[in-house]
C-alpha cells in the first residue's frame, strides 16, 4: 500500500507543480477559500499517506456542531486527529498557515477529538493532534510543514 500512496502523492505533486488551485474568474472570495482548502486537505491526504499514516476519518463532524476535525488517522500505533491549514500568495492572512490554528481552533477540535474517541469506543489508545501547514504560491510547487504533536498533550 505504500507504493501506491507514493505514486499517488507523486502525481498530486506533479499536478502541483505550478500551485495548487488556479483562481476562476467568476469564483467568490469565499468559493476560492473554500477551493483551496480542499485542494489543501486532498493533497495533505497524500502527503501523510506517503509518509505511513492510515486514516479512519476525513471531516469528521458531529450533528448539531459547526467544528470539524479535518482528519483523523494512525501514525504507526498512535491516532492522530490531524488539522489542515493552506495559504496561498494571494490570502488576505498574512503569515503563516499554522499560525491560524489558534487556541479557539485548539479547544474545538480538542472537543470534537473527545467526542470522536467517545464514540469509537477506543479505551487505551494513544493519541495526539498534529498540525499540517501548506503553502501555495503561483507558479511553484507547494511547500508542507507536518507538525507532529503540534498542541495538548500527547494521550
Amino acid at each position: 500500500m505504500a507504493l501506491v500512496s507514493r505514486a499517488i502523492f507523486g502525481f498530486f505533486r506533479l499536478a502541483a507543480r505550478r500551485g495548487l488551485t488556479l483562481a476562476k474568474g467568476d469564483e467568490t472570495k469565499k468559493e476560492q477559500a473554500r477551493r483551496r482548502g480542499v485542494d489543501g486537505e486532498t493533497y495533505a491526504y497524500w502527503y501523510l499517506r506517503r509518509h505511513g499514516y492510515v486514516f479512519v476519518a476525513r471531516n469528521y463532524r458531529v450533528p448539531g456542531d459547526k467544528a470539524e476535525i479535518d482528519m483523523v488517522g494512525y501514525d504507526g500505533s498512535v491516532l492522530a486527529f490531524v488539522e489542515v491549514k493552506t495559504r496561498s500568495g494571494t490570502d488576505e492572512h498574512p503569515g503563516r498557515p499554522e499560525e491560524a490554528v489558534t487556541q479557539e481552533k485548539r479547544i474545538h477540535v480538542e472537543r470534537m477529538a473527545k467526542r470522536f474517541l467517545a464514540e469509537r469506543r477506543t479505551p487505551g489508545v494513544s493519541w495526539r493532534f498534529d498540525v499540517v501547514a501548506i503553502e501555495s504560491r503561483s507558479g511553484s510547487p507547494p511547500s508542507v510543514r507536518l507538525y507532529k504533536n503540534a498542541f495538548g498533550t500527547a494521550h
